[in-house]
C-alpha cells in the first residue's frame, strides 16, 4: 500500500520561555534562560534549588476551577498547548469528522504531584485512608489524552505513550504512523510534563543528575561546555496537529512543514547511562534517515538531546560523527535544553517544535551558555553557540533519549506540493 503524506497544521506550546508558539520562538531565538529559583515549593534544603519552570502559568485562564482541581498540573498544561494547536490548525467539530481524529498524549512521569500530595496526606494522618476520589484519575499519565479528547470530541485512536525523556517523541511516530497507514486523518500529538515538587527534584538530585550550579541558575544548563555538571529540570506542555497531506489541503490548511521519517530503538546498555559510544543514537539516526528515504547530507540542522550531562553530551556527538560523517561539519547543531531545560516526557515535542520553526524560517536556535570548549568535541562542529545562525534549512532533526535507555527521532522538512 502506499503510504500518506502527513504534515503539521497546528502547534501549542507552553514553555519556560514563552506560553504560546510564537513568545516560544522568540525566547529560543533571542536566548533567553528559562532557569529560576524554584517558586512551586521550599528547595530551601535541596541540593538544586533551581528548575525552568512555566512562568505566569494560570489554568484558569481556559479552565474551570471546578475542572482544574479534578487534575494535575500536567494535565492542565496538556489542555493548554492542545488547545492552542486546535485553535491554530482552525479544527472545529463541524469542519472536520471528529471521529477520524485521534490524540495520542505522552508523559514521562504523569501525575507525580498528586502522588506525592496523597500519599504525604495519608501520612500524617491516623492511617484512616481518606483519600480525594480523583487521586487516580488525576495521577494515571493516559489521563490528559483522554481529558484532550473529551474536551475536543476527538473519538478516534486515543492512548498515551511513555518511554521516560523519549515519550513525546514516540507519541509523534505514532501519529505519523496512524495517519500515514490510513488509520485517523487527524491526530493531535504531544506531550507534558509537570513534576518539580520534594519528589521529582529530589530523587533526580538523588541520582546524581541534576545540575547544583545554585550560585548561577540562569547559566547551569550548559549544554557541550566543560563545565557543565548535570541537567536543569524543567517543565512544559507542547501538542502539534498531525495530518494527512490531502486532508489538509481540502480545507485549506495552513501547513508549516511535513515530517518525513521516525526512529526508535534501544540503547540495551544500562537503567540511566548512554552507551559510551553512542550506538543507540546512531541506530535510531540512521533508522529516521532510512525511513524518511534520505541521506545524512539531507539534513541541515539536529536538535540534540543535548541534556547537559558529562557523559550524555560526549555520546550523543560520537553517534553524530558515525552518521554524518564529513557531513556533520556542515550542519548546525545546538541543544535548546540550555533555554527551556531538560523538560522529559515533554522534550521531544518542545524541540520537535523548535525544528519545525527552524525549517519555517530558516533559521537555527543557538546553545546558550557556552564559557569552555569541551577538549572531547570536535572543535569543527558548529554548534551554533550563543546566536542564532541564518541557513536555509531544508530538513531538521530532533533527538530524544531516555532512561532505560530508549531512543527516538523525528525528521521534519519544508513542504513541497
Amino acid at each position: 500500500m502506499e503510504l500518506k503524506r502527513v504534515v503539521v497544521t497546528g502547534i501549542g506550546a507552553l514553555t519556560p520561555i514563552g506560553n504560546n508558539l510564537n513568545d516560544y520562538w522568540n525566547g529560543l531565538i533571542q536566548g533567553v534562560p528559562g532557569a529560576d529559583f524554584i517558586t512551586l515549593f521550599d528547595a530551601t534544603k535541596f541540593k538544586t534549588r533551581f528548575a525552568c519552570e512555566l512562568k505566569n502559568f494560570d489554568p484558569l485562564q481556559f479552565l474551570e476551577k471546578k475542572e482544574a482541581r479534578k487534575m494535575d498540573r500536567f494535565t492542565q498544561t496538556a489542555l493548554g498547548a492542545s488547545d492552542q494547536a486546535v485553535a491554530d490548525a482552525g479544527i472545529t467539530k463541524d469542519n472536520v469528522n471528529t471521529d477520524r481524529v485521534g490524540v495520542v498524549f505522552a508523559s514521562g512521569i504523569g501525575g507525580l504531584i498528586t502522588f506525592q500530595e496523597e500519599v504525604t496526606n495519608f501520612a500524617k494522618g491516623d492511617g484512616t485512608p481518606r483519600f480525594n476520589p480523583f487521586f487516580i484519575p488525576k495521577m494515571i499519565l493516559d489521563i490528559a489524552a483522554g481529558h484532550i479528547s473529551m474536551r475536543h470530541s476527538f473519538r478516534g485512536p486515543n492512548f498515551a505513550v511513555v518511554s521516560a525523556c523519549a515519550s513525546s517523541t514516540n507519541a509523534i511516530m505514532e501519529s505519523f504512523n496512524l495517519i500515514r497507514l490510513g488509520m485517523a486523518d487527524i491526530v493531535l500529538s504531544g506531550g507534558a510534563e509537570s513534576v518539580i515538587s520534594e519528589a521529582g527534584v529530589g530523587g533526580f538530585n538523588a541520582m546524581k543528575a541534576l545540575s547544583e550550579r545554585n550560585d548561577d541558575p540562569a547559566t547551569a544548563s550548559r549544554p557541550y561546555d566543560k563545565t557543565r555538571d548535570g541537567f536543569v529540570m524543567g517543565e512544559a506542555a507542547g501538542a502539534l496537529i498531525l495530518e494527512e497531506l490531502e486532508h489538509a489541503k481540502a480545507r485549506g490548511a495552513h501547513i508549516y512543514c511535513e515530517i518525513a521519517g521516525c526512529g526508535a530503538t534501544a540503547d540495551a546498555h544500562h537503567i540511566t547511562a548512554p552507551h559510551p559510544e553512542g550506538l543507540g543514537a546512531k541506530n535510531v539516526m540512521n533508522a529516521a534517515l532510512k525511513d524518511a528515504g534520505m541521506t545524512a547530507g539531507n539534513i541541515d540542522y539536529i536538535n540534540t538531546h543535548g541534556t547537559s550531562t558529562p557523559l550524555g553530551d560526549v555520546a550523543e556527538v560520537k553517534a553524530i560523527m558515525d552518521v554524518f560523517g564529513e557531513d556533520a561539519f556542515k550542519l548546525n547543531i545546538s541543544s535548546t535544553k540550555s533555554m527551556t531545560g531538560h523538560c522529559l516526557g515533554a522534550a521531544g515535542v518542545v524541540e520537535a517544535i523548535a525544528c519545525i520553526m527552524s525549517v519555517a524560517n530558516d533559521l537555527v536556535p543557538p546553545t546558550i551558555n557556552h564559557f569552555t570548549d569541551d577538549p572531547e568535541l570536535d572543535p569543527r562542529l558548529n554548534f551554533t553557540f550563543l546566536k542564532p545562525q541564518k541557513r536555509v534549512v531544508r530538513a531538521a532533526l530532533s533527538n530524544t533519549f531516555g532512561f532505560g535507555g530508549h531512543n527516538a527521532c523525528v525528521i521534519v522538512k519544508k513542504y513541497q506540493a
